[in-house]
């Protein structure tokens, strides 16, 4: 896992889920998910603070069960209320289009190995997915990142998903996300909180693996990142296009798995066991808040 620590928030808690499927830890991602450490300063973007920074705590990112969403409502508001902006990624980022998905819907890995588009189970309660892109320059593919924020209706629903996520590449180690784009080789490996990678959330997840489009030579990096915070899940997808080198794609991967922090943090900081008073019970002081994203 990659050292590098935003400084932001405070949290509380502890973690359960741990495993790890097909393909060894050397194979793992250079990029992995960053560690996270937290001081009372206000949110900051992906680069480093110049303010200083309390020591980190032993502590995750969570979402306490007093201040999570229990209805709905609540949820959407609090997917749309947190920021998540294009710079998480690294430079250059930008939205991409479609921006926002449906967030009564999420992404299913049906039998056949092929990702659909699906109404939300009982168990979730929303799901927004936001889309970003490094456009193409100078002989270099796009790089396209999306980042989920899902909220579930309980923590064991989420540390089931979770769990079926790490399932996932073993069952379908070859995937089709559309009609002309499809990953394969793909390994995972999961961390509980204080193990190995993991010093940033409830449970750590990582997906790697080749991604590739019809009528495109060779293969591309793909790798895939998600975070559980108490009864919410974070993850994010980065497909790199072609011609950047390896040391460019291990950035990539580096920066991709750094946003998922910041943005880890970012919940943290308003819903964790530390959040200040001011962010109330539940999720329904989300509805008010303007930020980057929201609709």
């Amino acid at each position: 896992m990659a050292e590098w620590r935003p400084v932001l928030a405070v949290a509380a808690g502890t973690l359960l889920l741990a495993g790890c499927t097909a393909g060894a830890e050397g194979n793992a991602s250079a990029g992995g998910t960053p560690k996270a450490g937290r001081n009372t300063g206000a949110e900051a973007g992906p680069g480093p603070s110049s303010s200083a920074s309390a020591p980190a705590t032993d502590e995750p990112y969570t979402v306490a069960g007093g201040r999570a969403p229990r209805t709905r409502a609540e949820a959407i508001a609090f997917v749309r209320g947190i920021t998540v902006r294009p710079d998480y990624f690294g430079t250059g980022f930008r939205k991409d289009e479609p921006y926002e998905s449906d967030p009564a819907e999420w992404a299913v890995l049906g039998q056949d190995c092929v990702w659909h588009r699906r109404s939300l189970p009982a168990t979730a309660l929303a799901s927004l997915t936001r889309r970003f892109v490094l456009p193409a320059h100078g002989g270099k593919g796009p790089v396209h990142v999306a980042l989920t924020i899902t909220v579930h209706r309980d923590t064991v629903s989420a540390r089931r998903d979770m769990a079926v996520s790490l399932e996932e590449a073993l069952r379908c180690p070859e995937q089709q996300l559309s009609d002309t784009e499809r990953v394969r080789g793909l390994y995972s490996r999961a961390d509980p909180f204080s193990e190995a990678r993991n010093s940033i959330a409830d449970d750590d997840l990582t997906e790697s693996g080749e991604y590739l489009v019809d009528g495109e030579k060779g293969a591309l990096p793909f790798d895939w990142y998600k975070l559980r915070l108490g009864p919410v899940t974070v993850a994010a997808t980065d497909r790199v296009g072609a011609g950047r080198g390896k040391d460019e794609n291990t950035e990539v991967s580096g920066n991709v798995g750094q946003g998922v922090g910041l943005t880890a943090a970012g919940i943290d900081r308003r819903y964790g066991n530390h959040a200040g008073a001011t962010a109330g019970a539940g999720a329904s002081t989300a509805a008010g808040v303007g930020t980057e994203g929201t609709r």
